[in-house]
């Protein structure tokens, strides 16, 4: 058993990524392998991928390894073929070649995630049933302690204003890493509270499930 505490976890934002790489394949495995144009990437990059398998599009991964037209990404199990139907997995990479980090966090809470079901009445069972039908929508609401001078400050507002999907990173003092990827919000309007600190709020309206590396 281990109980953390997430004082000394570290957040950031991604502001800029390397150009687009075609996928043309991608393996059913315990770690799936993906066939690129041509390689860009190394071992510890992380890498968005946005394909034709929906239960791994728009998610952020780390790359363990990387040959000369391939890609493995690190904890991505894809060999459940009903899942990750053979053939599909064609798409794009994109490398963060620039995160910023997101000084002065006060609290990051995710709301949604929660399962849904479908709830089923027949006319021969006097009890429904439900039946899984996928997840709600998730996202994480951040509040940050107002400081405009701050790097994240700009970063922020700029992501958010571009209204384009940026993947966020949390590094946990045990060395946990979370990976976090859609639309960012920033409110750079402080709240005013006496006897509390001045905080500005952003937040990630998560296009696909959070990835999460044990170290």
């Amino acid at each position: 058993m281990a109980l953390s505490l997430p004082t000394g976890t570290q957040y950031a934002v991604a502001t800029a990524y390397a150009a687009i790489v075609s996928v043309t394949a991608a393996s059913n495995a315990a770690e799936t392998e993906l066939t690129t144009a041509a390689n860009t990437f190394a071992a510890g990059d992380y890498v968005e991928y946005v394909g034709g398998w929906s239960r791994m599009t728009n998610r952020v991964f780390r790359v363990k390894a990387a040959a000369a037209t391939s890609v493995t990404l690190e904890g991505m199990d894809t060999s459940v073929a009903n899942l990750f139907p053979a053939g599909a997995g064609a798409g794009t990479l994109r490398k963060v070649t620039t995160w910023v980090p997101i000084q002065q966090m006060l609290t990051a809470e995710p709301s949604g995630g929660d399962p849904k079901y479908a709830a089923v009445s027949l006319l021969d069972n006097e009890n429904d049933i439900n039946l899984p039908d996928g997840y709600n929508a998730q996202s994480l609401a951040m509040t940050i302690a107002d400081d405009p001078a701050l790097p994240h400050h700009k970063a922020l507002k700029q992501v958010a204003d571009s209204r384009k999907i940026a993947a966020l990173k949390a590094e946990l003092p045990n060395g946990s890493k979370i990976l976090y990827n859609g639309y960012i919000s920033f409110d750079e309007t402080p709240t005013m509270t006496k006897g509390q600190v001045m905080a500005v709020r952003a937040g990630c309206a998560m296009q696909g499930r959070p990835v999460r590396y044990v170290a």
